[in-house]
């Protein structure tokens, strides 16, 4: 996402609010009267897909939302993918739909998963919607079929794009090649829980399939059991974790079970290969891949070797990536080499430590979560910022004191505690700078300092929490916010 890390450098951050936005987003506060909220969403016929199910249910959920801040701002995020990000039509006769991020023109497998995995529980009774999010799975399919070690694409090719000069095997659709597991981990979420949602099995095509051959190679080569692998990646640049150590191939790991990913889900480089959230994510992709190999494609050899795979690496997690912290007991490291060495820290981008029970990947109850949550919502976490505006964890990517609000979201996603989850809310609530939306980070002290105003993924991720209290009867505890 280095666009908008280059307009940082020039312009300073407390600009970000006006890098390169569509007329609907402004920077300024919305006005003076605070009762009075205007909606901030395109114009109906500048909107780019229309869901019947998503204006009933922005409809529906705002009128029980009595702060009229807070309903405000549901009602310009939660449909903000839909209106701005999404491209869909139809290509070879099957339904295609290209995601970009916002204010980059280009789609990441993991945020486009992401950005429309909200709208999934609205399919059943939208089948245009169901059709579009077919089409991102089958957007995505060829993506991965185009290059399993990509993180981001371009709609169509660009043999003179950003990244063409990285020291790695660049292609004119690529975007970026930045290796990390949960790209390959997110379209399989997303496919899964469509299936199970909808019971539509026409994105399981022979294409599919190929590509679901293709990620578990990709995972099977970033063991290292047999040397580095075809990947390596190398930039000129002045960013450390723009680029990667040891000639593009990363600090050696110990072949132990486990996945090297090169990128954090950040995109910033990995310092020790094996990033443990992602690899926590893989296992529960495979089984996930498993099932429908079982069920639907009635392919039992690879939903064996899935399955395999997923056991193999659940098991060197258990032996290497729990570390016995002096403070906290027990927790999950960041990363780990398989030689020893652990790096102690969480990092906002999903998957990360805290967003593990968000991801199915561990039980919420789980007593070494339940540690590592005690220890990355805490300033022991290297990357957790406390200030005047709000807390929540960071990470290198945008730098020091900035808040990702994507951290407080999934802090109240996977929170059991009323008390959390309102003071999650209120931060929200009061560190968007008036601008009704959520963004990248926002400064710990100043919540004017913000990165990326047009931010679709965690605009439509405070959408979804939203509907989670909701559907909890929880909506009570945004209601009585001070």
């Amino acid at each position: 996402m280095t666009t908008r890390r280059n307009f940082l450098k020039k312009s300073g951050l407390g600009l970000a609010a006006i890098t390169v936005n569509p007329s609907w987003i402004t920077a300024q506060k919305t006005m003076t009267n605070p009762g009075k909220y205007i909606s901030k969403r395109p114009a109906p016929g500048k909107r780019n897909f229309t869901s019947k199910a998503v204006e009933q249910t922005i409809v529906r959920v705002k009128s029980k939302i009595k702060d009229p801040k807070l309903a405000w701002m549901f009602e310009n995020c939660f449909p903000n993918t839909l209106d701005t990000t999404v491209k869909f039509g139809r290509k070879n006769g099957r339904p295609d739909t290209f995601v970009i991020t916002g204010d980059i023109d280009a789609m990441w497998l993991r945020d486009s998963s992401a950005q429309v995995w909200p709208y999934l529980p609205l399919t059943k009774d939208d089948a245009h919607l169901r059709e579009m999010i077919a089409g991102v799975i089958n957007r995505q399919t060829q993506c991965i079929l185009i290059d399993p070690y990509a993180n981001a694409f371009n709609h169509d090719p660009l043999p003179d794009g950003e990244w063409m000069k990285d020291g790695t095997d660049m292609k004119p659709m690529l975007h970026e090649r930045k290796w990390e597991i949960d790209s390959l981990c997110y379209p399989i979420r997303l496919s899964y829980n469509y299936w199970k949602t909808t019971g539509d099995t026409s994105v399981f095509d022979a294409d599919w399939k190929k590509a679901m051959v293709s990620v578990l190679t990709t995972f099977k080569q970033q063991q290292r059991k047999n040397g580095h692998g075809p990947y390596k990646f190398l930039r000129i640049t002045d960013r450390q974790l723009d680029t990667v150590n040891n000639g593009g191939y990363g600090n050696p790991v110990n072949p132990v079970g486990l996945i090297v990913s090169s990128f954090r889900p950040s995109d910033d480089a990995t310092t020790f290969g094996f990033l443990v959230p992602s690899n926590l994510f893989a296992v529960t992709s495979l089984r996930q891949l498993a099932e429908i190999s079982d069920n639907v494609t009635k392919d039992k050899t690879f939903a064996g070797e899935c399955r395999a795979l997923a056991d193999e690496v659940e098991a060197a997690l258990k032996k290497y990536a729990v570390y016995t912290h002096p403070k906290h007991g027990e927790i999950y490291a960041f990363e780990v080499d398989g030689f020893g060495n652990q790096y102690i820290m969480d990092d906002a981008n999903v998957p990360s430590l805290l967003a593990l029970p968000y991801l199915d990947s561990v039980a919420c109850n789980d007593e070494i979560y339940q540690n590592t949550r005690g220890f990355v919502w805490n300033p022991d976490n290297p990357y957790f910022f406390v200030g005047k505006a709000g807390h929540g964890i960071g990470g290198p990517h945008v730098g020091y004191d900035m808040v990702w609000p994507m951290s407080i979201i999934i802090h109240a996603m996977t929170s059991n505690s009323d008390e959390e989850i309102k003071q999650d809310i209120r931060m929200l609530r009061d560190t968007d700078a008036g601008t009704g939306f959520m963004h990248e980070t926002f400064n710990k002290d100043n919540p004017e300092k913000f990165s990326r105003s047009w931010f679709a993924w965690a605009n439509t991720l405070f959408g979804e929490l939203i509907l989670k209290l909701e559907k909890e009867n929880k909506l009570h505890l945004i209601n009585n916010i001070k």
